[in-house]
Order: structure tokens, then C-alpha cells, then sequence
């Protein structure tokens, strides 16, 4: 039931009912204490299956293309190509990835914003012919190494978040498009479309407003070339609840009726990552070394009391490991404390980092929680966006285990959702409802 990012000989365990997602925790958690206390991954595939079914019941106009990079776990990628989404590619790597799953190059979408030649040859030797592009230098590299190449104009947005321009690091502006499409036609590039993408971060969403009537505005110059346009690609930014994305389609959904109507040939995709596999995977970390400290070192300034201590504590794994995201970003997950304590018990002032002792490898800043000991346990949710690229070679580090996990009405779910391949099934097994804390239990892997 462990798998690696590289390791496609993984497997699922199908739990009974009376298991549950915190049984499967418990059981690790007791085996990493006997065995090493390294941080591990759960990933419960049944999140995924259900997030497709609140794709398909709120946008089914929108063939979702999942964003590779987001999280390339084998069985992630095996579990959405079995329930027929496409895939958005940023490199050769993972472009090799989908492929080996028996996905069809018209459902891979290579849209890295820079390419290098070496990908775009192989991308066309492989038959991945859709691909993006914003610039005249772009457009120049997939003429010379790419004969079949089917391009969407990458325009961008006019988003404005917190106050800062955050719109021009990718994408053309409408301005400049007609100068990309006469390009395309001397350079015999076939254009087929128009992606642009709004950010997670924007919440206003009269943003989609004016990108959906600046693609319209970029298909009808298209036609004025003579390129069939086919294609429409709205991007990603969708956080995973179903209530923004009910709000973006209540905006998008007539505007969509109105320019690019349903029987007028173009296909409407997206690029969806994190909403898929954000919730579907927690992580579960140790504490390393703790330190007490004055309450008012803590540069949030807050405090717990007049004389109470604060704690810092180190856990097992940072931002150099499955917190990389936390580099660019917010955390988007509070700690969990694993161990059972009183409803009582003091919560003391506490700052969560990394095991680098880097200045950069601060988790969370300022939080309360119970006072830990060296060994304890925190636990991670929302950890399945961006939390499985190789790690630095800092210390020993080891790469966090995955174990794998769906219940039996998510899998009969996942038949039901249109499961189009029973390969997978090679890599699920049965896990009785009846969690044994041994290392001879049904969960109970080698270290």
C-alpha cells in the first residue's frame, strides 16, 4: 500500500465500512513510531472521484485537463484518466507520464509558457500537437521544431489582487494578438484557440467577464485570417469548494451561451489541479526538537498570558520537502495535534518550521496548541497540491511515504462516475473494517 512519486507499483487500500480516513492515520502512526517516526502521506482517492462528480454536476459543459504538476502521483494520474479527464502538461516528463497510462495526445495539452526546443520535438514526435503560447519568440521555436502543432494564444487577464497588477507575468495582451496571428499565418501555424487563466487569489470575478469577451474578440480576428477556431481554454484557479465553483459559473455559464454557444463547434476546457487533489491528502509529521521561549519573541506579538511560555517546535519535514508551497504561498491548513488531550488543557503560544533550521523554513508562524513533546505527532489536511516534488538533500531527508486509501462506496462511486479502464484494479486490494495495531495487520507495510 506505499507508493513514491516515481513508483507506479503502488497500491489502494479498499476499506470496509467502519474504517475511516483517521483509522487508517492511527495505524500509520503507530507503525512510523516503531519504525522511524518519518513523516508519511494518506491520500484517500475517494476525494478525487468525488470532486470529479461535483465537476461534472455543476460544470459538464467543461471538460476538465488536469494540471500534471499540481501532484504526478501514479495513482492520482491513473484514477483521473480512468475517469476520462484530459491532462495539462508542462514538460516532457510528465507529457511521458500521462502517456504511459494509454491516454491519447488529444486529450495532453502542453502548456509550459516557455518551452524548450528539446520538449516541443518531443512533444511532436509523440503526437502532442495542442500546445499554448503568448509571444512572437514562442510562436518562432513550435514553427521550426513543431509542423502539427495546434496553438491556443495565451491572452491575459485583468486581475487586480490586493491592490498590485498581478496580470502580465503570462499572457499577450489584446493589443498584440492580431500582430501574433499575422505571425502565425506568414509562419504557417495553425492558431485553434485561446486560453487565459485567473488566479485562485481573485475573488472578483468580473474578472472572467471581460477574459471570456477578450477570447470572443480574439476568435473573430482569428476568423479574419481564415484559422478554424475550436478551442476554448479558461484555465485553472479553482480552489476545490463547490460553492466558488458555483460562482463562477453562474458568471461564466451565460456568457459562455452567448459567444461561444453550445453546436458552434468549440470545445470549453479547463485546467483544474488543486481543486482535484488538495483535500484528498493529508500529511502526517513528527516533532523533532522543541524550545522554550519568552511569549513576546513571537513576532506576530501575540500572547498568552502575561508569564506563560512559548514553544517552538521542529518537525520532520519543511518547506525544502512537502511544504514547498509554503515558499510562494499561504498555508492552507491548520495543525491537527494527534495525540488525545483534555478539552481543558492549556493552549500555549506556538511557532511550527522545518528541520533545515533555514530562516525560510517557518511552517506556520503563530499558532495555539496543547504543549508537545519530542515525538509527537501533527497532522497536515489539504497537503495534496504541490507537496511531492523531489526534496532537498538536506540531511538524511527521506521522501514522505504514501498509503493509499478508498472506501468501497467511493469505488462502486468511481464505477458509477464512468471508470473507463479496469487496469486498476490490479493495484487495489481488500483492507477488513477491523484496523489491527500490529505490524502484521492488512496496512502494515515495510519501512
Amino acid at each position: 500500500m506505499k507508493g513514491f512519486i516515481d513508483d507506479a507499483n503502488y497500491s489502494v487500500g479498499l476499506l470496509d465500512e467502519g474504517t475511516n480516513l483517521g483509522n487508517v492515520i492511527d495505524n500509520y502512526v503507530y507503525e512510523h513510531t516503531l519504525t522511524g517516526k518519518n513523516a508519511f502521506f494518506v491520500g484517500d482517492l475517494g476525494k478525487i472521484v468525488k470532486k470529479h462528480s461535483q465537476w461534472q454536476n455543476v460544470v459538464a459543459q467543461i471538460k476538465p485537463f488536469y494540471t500534471v504538476k499540481c501532484n504526478s502521483t501514479p495513482a492520482v494520474l491513473e484514477i483521473l484518466a480512468a475517469l476520462g479527464t484530459g491532462f495539462a502538461c508542462s514538460s516532457k516528463n510528465e507529457m511521458a507520464l500521462v502517456q504511459e497510462l494509454g491516454v491519447s495526445p488529444e486529450n495532453i495539452i502542453f502548456t509550459s509558457p516557455c518551452k524548450q526546443v528539446s520538449q516541443i520535438k518531443y512533444a511532436a514526435k509523440v503526437g502532442v500537437n495542442i500546445m499554448t503560447c503568448d509571444n512572437e519568440i514562442e510562436l518562432k521555436k513550435i514553427a521550426r521544431n513543431h509542423p502539427n502543432a495546434k496553438v491556443l494564444l495565451h491572452i491575459a487577464t485583468e486581475e487586480n489582487i490586493g491592490g498590485e497588477d498581478g496580470n502580465m507575468k503570462f499572457g499577450t495582451t489584446l493589443k498584440n494578438c492580431r500582430h501574433l496571428l499575422e505571425c502565425a499565418k506568414e509562419l504557417d501555424v495553425q492558431i485553434i484557440g485561446v486560453k487565459f487563466h485567473v488566479s485562485s487569489a481573485c475573488k472578483e470575478y468580473q474578472v472572467y467577464v471581460h477574459a471570456l469577451s477578450d477570447a470572443r474578440c480574439v476568435f473573430d480576428m482569428a476568423g479574419e485570417f481564415g484559422f478554424t477556431m475550436n478551442m476554448l481554454d479558461i484555465g485553472g484557479g479553482f480552489t476545490g469548494t463547490e460553492i466558488q465553483l458555483e460562482e463562477v459559473n453562474h458568471v461564466i455559464s451565460p456568457l459562455l451561451d452567448i459567444y461561444f454557444p453550445e453546436g458552434s463547434g468549440i470545445q470549453i476546457i479547463s485546467e483544474p489541479g488543486s481543486y482535484y487533489v488538495s483535500s484528498a491528502f493529508t500529511l502526517a509529521v513528527n516533532i523533532i526538537a522543541k524550545k522554550v521561549v519568552e511569549n513576546d519573541k513571537f513576532s506576530s506579538g501575540e500572547k498568552n498570558g502575561s508569564d506563560e511560555p512559548a514553544f517552538v517546535y521542529y518537525m520532520n519535514d519543511g518547506v525544502y520537502g512537502s511544504f514547498a508551497s509554503k515558499l510562494s504561498e499561504d498555508l492552507n491548513t491548520i495543525p491537527e495535534v494527534h495525540k488525545k488531550y483534555k478539552e481543558d488543557e492549556p493552549l500555549f503560544t506556538s511557532s511550527l518550521w522545518g528541520p533545515s533550521c533555514d530562516e525560510l523554513d517557518q511552517i506556520v508562524e503563530s499558532c495555539l496548541l496543547p504543549e508537545l513533546n519530542v515525538g509527537d505527532w501533527l497532522i497536515f489536511d489539504n497537503m495534496g497540491a504541490d507537496s511531492f516534488h523531489e526534496p532537498s538533500a538536506f540531511n538524511d531527508f527521506q521522501r514522505p511515504a504514501i498509503y493509499f486509501m478508498m472506501s468501497f462506496s467511493d469505488w462502486y462511486e468511481m464505477q458509477d462516475a464512468g471508470i473507463t479502464s479496469d487496469a486498476m484494479m490490479k493495484n487495489f486490494f481488500f483492507a477488513p473494517s477491523c484496523i489491527q495495531l500490529s505490524q502484521e495487520d492488512s496496512f502494515s507495510t515495510e519501512a
